[in-house]
């Protein structure tokens, strides 16, 4: 279970990269709402306290158990919908004890684990369609109870994922060739539909968001258009330097109140006003950095289970980072997708670390392995 590594072997250039991370995303969290800064300061302890611990235990042992963790995962997700409760017209926490978790952040590090196991158990056959159409109904179970919550954008997240990870897993290209024949007319017919007035495919609060942003100049009054016009003004306001964390301007972002969630959805909104230019750019560095950390372990991986946790975890930061940048600088629709490690949320912070952990374990058995091929 927990084995014994040497500390020269410890990434610690990734484990100082997400400390200084993190603590941005703690003052930034404090400076957007004062009264989450403690719980995002124990929520960073916490992460780190298990990254640790998860990262001094054999990767492959915890692989053993995929499938009790894929059941495990299902039930909460089962639970968040019988038992979940409603905020925003969503349910998707679950509340025991008083504490309340969103069990959609751990199912991307479940769906990475279980994943990483399958396909090097099929290493193989990788390319047959008995694999393919398994890995995909596997796939569609926890997918069909996170869309239903509704959460299409840890629904996109997650195909996204999965896609990158049979990807590095193998996949032929000319399997992906024609994926891609199918997908992306499907995409537009889809997008077709949804732009209809009494479509039934995603709620009616998802389509508004896409009109909004599709028809902004037509509809620059409603909530979504202002709040991500705002974000890019405040952004923009920071110049070069920033106004400073926990400024006194009343035209500022925070104190003004002009952009709504920029605890969670909208913190770089906050690093681009009030660190400025040098601060976003810092924090895309960080991010950029981690990314190829993970990307670096899992070339040296001991073996294809091993690259591809360290592959996902890449691909989660990555994904994650992108869409919440490019809502925030009104590239692409609101989403609510926070920014990995910055964003205030217990639960994507502890489940980011976790995975993190997976990613240092690979690292470590990686040093030893070659290690012992130089020895010899």
């Amino acid at each position: 279970m927990i084995r014994l590594y040497k500390l020269r072997d410890y990434d610690f250039r990734l484990v100082i990269a997400l400390i200084v991370l993190s603590t941005i995303g703690v003052l930034l969290v404090g400076s957007a709402d004062a009264s989450l800064q403690n719980r995002q300061l124990m929520g960073m302890i916490l992460g780190l306290v298990l990254m640790v611990i998860v990262s001094l235990m054999d990767f492959s042992w915890i692989l053993n158990f995929s499938w009790l963790m894929y059941a495990g995962n299902i039930l909460l997700l089962l639970g968040v919908r019988l038992f979940g409760s409603d905020a925003g017209g969503a349910t998707r926490w679950i509340s025991i004890g008083g504490f309340r978790f969103q069990p959609t952040e751990l199912a991307k590090i479940i769906i990475i684990l279980f994943f990483a196991r399958f396909f090097m158990e099929h290493e193989e056959d990788l390319n047959t369609l008995r694999t393919l159409v398994k890995s995909a109904i596997l796939l569609a179970v926890p997918l069909g109870f996170i869309y239903i919550q509704p959460d299409l954008k840890n629904t996109i997240t997650i195909v996204i994922l999965f896609c990158i990870i049979i990807y590095m897993a193998g996949l032929n290209y000319k399997i992906i060739g024609g994926a891609l024949l199918v997908a992306v007319p499907l995409a537009v017919v889809l997008l077709f539909i949804i732009m209809q007035p009494n479509q039934t495919l995603i709620p009616d609060y998802q389509r508004n968001r896409i009109m909004s942003f599709l028809n902004s100049e037509e509809d620059e009054y409603s909530d979504s258009v202002l709040q991500q016009e705002n974000s890019v003004m405040a952004i923009g306001s920071g110049q070069l330097t920033g106004k400073g964390l926990n400024n006194n301007e009343v035209s500022s972002a925070n104190n003004g109140d002009f952009v709504s969630e920029n605890q969670t959805d909208f913190i770089f909104s906050v690093a681009g006003e009030e660190l400025g230019f040098i601060g976003c750019t810092a924090i895309l560095l960080l991010l950029l950095f981690i990314i190829f950390e993970c990307i670096r372990i899992s070339l040296r991986a001991k073996d294809l289970s091993g690259k591809l946790i360290c592959c996902g975890m890449g691909a989660l930061v990555g994904i994650q980072s992108f869409i919440n940048i490019a809502v925030v600088t009104n590239i692409m629709p609101n989403t609510g997708t926070p920014l990995p490690f910055v964003s205030y949320g217990l639960t994507s912070m502890v489940s980011l670390y976790i995975g993190m952990g997976l990613v240092l374990n690979v690292g470590l058995q990686r040093y030893k392995k070659y290690r012992e091929v130089d020895e010899s």
